[in-house]
């Protein structure tokens, strides 16, 4: 106002503002909202679905298949190891002998591997098997791994015996992504510097 020559600003003017740009700022989100949810929003379930290509399955067997080849090259240099640990040749080049350690150590690596293996399994049959904590179990609430009564919560204060339960709202999460298609669509923000900024973030 004091830009224009403008001196004295009526309290009408402010809540005229006021209420405008209230009115704007529900616009923008609502919109955004609906871009959101339509972003998170699955296809799955629907009779019109129909998937074109699983990425991930065939990562998947991508990945099995290298698995597989490197489970083959470890065998082969198994073999190798253990046909020079075998051999006793009185001659043995450096290269003999080096394959005879390698073999050397994987055989300790292998047997250090059983034991732990062993030992694992003998603590594990010691220990017994692990019993699942009942946490839904009537009248009995769990806070902090202790269990505490229906008359405990009372008096603490932290509930009624009428225990009134409260709805879970579901949240919508709205990322830059999001408000960017927003303003990508909107005649006053398509060509903004707003836009550009947001678009080199």
């Amino acid at each position: 106002a004091k830009k224009l020559g403008i001196t004295d600003v009526p309290a009408e003017v402010v809540t005229f503002i006021s209420h405008a740009t209230q009115n704007r700022l529900r616009t923008v989100i609502e919109k955004v909202t609906v871009i959101t949810q339509h972003r998170m929003e699955s296809y799955k379930d629907d009779e019109w679905y129909e998937q074109a290509t699983d990425v991930r399955s065939q990562l998947k067997f991508f990945e099995q298949l290298e698995r597989l080849e490197k489970q083959r090259k470890d065998e082969q240099e198994r073999e190798i190891l253990l046909k020079a640990a075998k051999s006793r040749s009185r001659q043995e080049d450096p290269e003999q002998a080096r394959l005879k350690q390698k073999a050397k150590e994987m055989q300790q690596q292998e047997l250090a591997q059983m034991r732990q293996r062993d030992a694992n399994l003998t603590a594990l049959a010691a220990i017994g098997p692990r019993k699942k904590r009942k946490l839904d179990s009537p009248g009995l609430l769990t806070t902090g791994g202790e269990g505490l009564g229906m008359s405990g919560v009372s008096q603490a204060g932290l509930g009624t015996p009428s225990s009134r339960q409260y709805a879970r709202q579901k949240i919508t999460r709205v990322n830059l992504r999001d408000f960017i298609f927003y303003m990508e669509q909107e005649r006053e923000t398509s060509h903004s510097l707003l836009l550009y900024r947001a678009l080199l973030k």
